[in-house]
């Protein structure tokens, strides 16, 4: 599939300047813009079908919980979960972690116990371990990258042991793109005994996903970077090991029976879903699966890859680069140009409507592993073409001339 065929700028009212000009749009794994039909349903779920769920015995409010209802059904038929009972609705999946964390991890881990992780990951699947790790007595091991900054699969499987109770990886890296080797990545957590967390943000928007093939336990992503709203995400787990996770917060909506006495919890999912749900929220979340989906996850893929390796030829052939990441990226580039810093080069290329991220990226572990203070970053969505790569080359064209 070429770019063209893809390319859905027009579905985006975002990707445009104040003054009318094309806005070349280069940080989709930060956040991603919103197609109308995404705005829409939310624009109606907050004006004329608003209402509360669960609670109202009203007509509007019983079909808005069935709109949010369906919101879930749709969630777990997207990610290819066995049924709703396994989607718990969060603010995103930084809370989807540490959810896991503080439930899973509090009833589970134990001083002497070890938690693993990769030099790749995010903030947000580093620190929510530290913090229960802190709390048990567990401690924290780091796999390695390959030379092509893959996580080390290899290095993985001589580094686990029965000790090992929970291995967190990100699917695809926010950094570089990576792809992770999920499914031999869950056979050797499982070899030792092990759960299975995997960090979906960056794979959730590009690629087919489905539970029972990648064989992780517990799955995370957030619906901001699938085109949807910001605060919701979602945490999938294994419908056993939820029932067995006491709740992460107390407060209306996800009890049985509260007295001063006792109090008894809800099943799975409701029982993690303590106080008034992200009802619109969840509702524009339904739209926006519904949008991809019907574009087909494999052609975003492909697009997005595309586009990638695209640039990273572009790069190569420019002095003064020095790219990160794997050949095979998933829609994500990062590099940086010698002499200038990742913000310098921002701020310019902002002058040329073209929008880069510069910084660590929420992984400053890995720009130590690096070497590097900080990376300029693309990352390409499904609105994205060639034009963007050319407006990006001649913003660094313009930056080499002026930084001589």
């Amino acid at each position: 599939m070429t770019t063209a065929t893809l390319s859905r700028k027009a579905d985006f009212p975002g990707m445009s300047t104040p003054d009318g000009k094309v806005w070349h749009y280069l940080d989709t794994a930060a956040t991603a813009q919103k197609p109308q039909a995404v705005i829409d349903a939310m624009s109606h779920a907050l004006g004329r079908d608003y209402a509360t769920v669960h609670r109202g015995v009203y007509s509007r409010s019983a079909e808005m919980t069935l709109a949010y209802e369906a919101a879930r059904r749709r969630t777990a038929e997207f990610i290819g979960a066995k049924g709703e009972q396994e989607i718990v609705f969060v603010r995103g999946a930084t809370e989807g972690i540490n959810l896991v964390a503080q439930s899973w991890g509090g009833l589970n881990l134990q001083a002497g116990d070890r938690i693993m992780l990769s030099q790749l990951e995010h903030h947000s699947n580093i620190v929510p371990w530290q913090m229960i790790a802190q709390q048990t007595g567990a401690e924290i091991d780091v796999c390695p990258l390959t030379e092509d900054h893959l996580v080390d699969l290899d290095a993985l499987e001589t580094m686990l042991t029965s000790k090992h109770k929970i291995v967190a990886l990100a699917h695809v890296s926010n950094v570089l793109g990576s792809i992770l080797g999920a499914k031999r990545a869950a056979k050797l957590a499982h070899s030792v005994g092990a759960k299975l967390l995997l960090d979906g943000c960056q794979a959730a928007p590009r690629m087919r996903l489905n539970m029972a093939e990648l064989d992780c336990d517990f799955y995370v992503l957030s619906a901001h970077k699938i085109y949807g709203p910001t605060g919701i995400g979602v945490l999938w787990a294994r419908e056993e090991i939820l029932a067995d996770m006491p709740p992460y917060q107390g407060g209306g909506a996800m009890i049985d029976k509260v007295s001063f006495a006792n109090t008894t919890y809800a099943p799975a999912p409701q029982r993690f879903e303590a106080g008034t749900p992200m009802i619109t929220e969840a509702v524009a979340l339904h739209a926006a699966i519904d949008y991809v989906d019907a574009l087909g996850m494999e052609s975003l893929f492909a697009h997005e890859s595309g586009l990638a390796a695209k640039l990273r030829s572009e790069l190569k052939a420019t002095n003064s680069i020095r790219l990160f990441g794997p050949e095979k990226s998933a829609g994500i580039v990062s590099f940086e140009m010698e002499g200038v810093h990742p913000h310098d080069l921002g701020t310019i290329l902002d002058e040329e409507n073209v929008a880069i991220r510069a910084g660590h990226h929420c992984g400053q572990p890995l720009m130590e592993y690096l070497g590097v203070p900080a990376t300029a970053r693309a990352s390409f969505g499904l609105y994205s073409d060639e034009s963007d790569i050319e407006a990006l080359m001649r913003g660094i064209d313009r930056t080499k001339r002026i930084f001589g």
